[in-house]
């Protein structure tokens, strides 16, 4: 064993792993739940000793599957988790590739904006893992540079808070006509305008969904805990790579500034989000940039550069296949079409929503993002108090994953706790017809446990 290993063999932890959470969102890179078990290593992720912290770090640029959380110091395991998920998938010593796979080096640009400063502090760190990091003068550069990247081959990913993602906007709707991979991390805080930067909130849902000029759509996931921030984002990666498409994540001001301890999966087992980039030109005489996969509708990528791919990118509205400038009308149905039909498709590759549920329970209560420790405990109170509930969790915001329409009737009532005034409400009773009942707080402060307790017992009284 190296000595790397033997350091972090003596942190390991020796208590029992309960069982797993069913309801959990699913991840391709372990469990989302903080006590569910996977492969791979429980670690204790406050670290004191400044020596071992920097074996661990080594450990794992050399391919250990080790993440750390300097809690004491204050840092959020979001953090790390996010620079170590990004990192490890771009290092060429941990992407496993074949002749046709091509390794992604991974760009993140920014500008600074409470909470979601740390991201860009913590990734400068990781220059070892491939990462480069930029500081932009402003939120609309930070993007295009990352856009830029995304064009020369590179994952692209931005972060920022709800008023950066307003700023953003004209960019993430210039990578959805172009089509191409992007990342953009929104750590939530409380609004509108600067608002309260220190506090959290969950009220830029609809802003993420919905929030681009013209017919705009694009993947939404959202972060349910600390350690949960690891698998979505390289399920963020491995969408935005796989249908060639923006892709935004969730967060917010009371994940960011949270830590707990993990179950670490093995990095073989985590998804290959390498992607096999267009050489040649399969056949036809010239490069069709817009010619589309059968199965997932995403384009070709092409390296700018490469001989006899040279190709138009831009805002202006694309021909099908060709990718030249068109303003047929036909044309332009057919492509917004196209673009919202590779989105929805992406709903046929995630999995199908979880439910934790007792037998004849009639309440279900779901949540999204950061709601998920506070509704897993209330749950587990009110069943505690005789009442018969169910429960899930929403990982995958837009798409919703396939089966969320059947879970949703399956409940005469349906309760959604959220840190804002009843935004995923909104969008399940305009799609799913259901008479979704809310818990609404905006104090810039999280759901206590005996909050949802009180609301399930109240909703399962006969």
């Amino acid at each position: 064993m190296s000595e790397p290993q033997r350091a972090l063999s003596a942190g390991r932890a020796d208590a029992a792993t309960p069982p797993a959470d069913p309801a959990a969102p699913a991840d391709a890179a372990g469990p989302t739940d903080p006590a569910a078990p996977a492969a791979g290593r429980l670690l204790e992720l406050t670290v004191t000793d400044l020596a071992l912290l920097e074996r661990v770090r080594i450990a794992f640029s050399d391919g250990l599957n080790v993440i750390t959380g300097e809690t004491g110091a204050g840092k959020s395991l979001l953090i790390d988790a996010l620079g170590l998920a990004l990192g490890a998938r771009a290092d060429p010593g941990l992407v496993r590739h074949d002749a046709q796979a091509a390794r992604l080096p991974l760009l993140y640009s920014s500008y600074p904006i409470t909470p979601a400063s740390e991201i860009l502090h913590e990734l400068s760190r990781y220059q070892r893992l491939g990462v480069r990091t930029f500081q932009a003068e402003d939120e609309i550069a930070a993007a295009g540079v990352a856009l830029g990247a995304a064009f020369a081959g590179s994952l692209g990913v931005t972060g920022t808070s709800g008023p950066g993602l307003a700023l953003k906007s004209e960019m993430m709707s210039l990578a959805v006509m172009i089509e191409l991979p992007m990342i953009i991390v929104d750590v939530q805080r409380a609004g509108p305008s600067t608002g309260m930067p220190t506090k959290t909130e969950q009220a830029d849902l609809l802003m993420a969904v919905h929030g681009r000029h013209g017919e705009a759509p694009l993947p939404v996931l959202a972060v349910a805990s600390p350690a949960d921030a690891f698998g979505t984002m390289i399920e963020a990666a491995r969408i935005a790579v796989k249908y060639m498409t923006p892709v935004i994540v969730l967060s917010d001001g009371y994940i960011a500034n949270s830590a707990e301890p993990w179950l670490l999966p093995d990095l073989e087992t985590l998804p290959d989000i390498s992607v096999p980039f267009v050489t040649g030109l399969g056949g036809e005489p010239r490069f069709l940039p817009y010619r589309r996969d059968p199965e997932t509708l995403a384009r070709g990528w092409a390296l700018p550069g490469t001989p006899g791919l040279e190709h138009r990118v831009g805002g202006l509205e694309k021909e099908d296949v060709t990718g030249e400038v068109s303003h047929n009308p036909a044309n332009h149905q057919h492509m917004v079409m196209q673009r919202e039909r590779k989105v929805a498709g992406i709903a046929a590759g995630i999995p199908e929503l979880a439910v934790d549920a007792d037998p004849g329970a009639g309440l279900l209560v779901i949540g999204w993002g950061s709601t998920y420790p506070a509704i897993f405990a209330g749950v587990r109170q009110a069943r505690a108090r005789g009442a018969k509930v169910a429960r899930a969790h929403l990982r995958h915001l837009n798409p919703f994953p396939r089966n969320l329409g059947e879970v949703l009737r399956r409940y005469p009532r349906v309760l959604v706790p959220e840190l804002n005034r009843g935004q995923l409400r909104q969008l399940l009773r305009a799609e799913f017809l259901v008479d979704a009942i809310g818990l609404n707080k905006v104090q810039g402060m999280p759901f206590k446990t005996s909050e949802i307790e009180e609301k399930i017992v109240e909703m399962t009284r006969p």
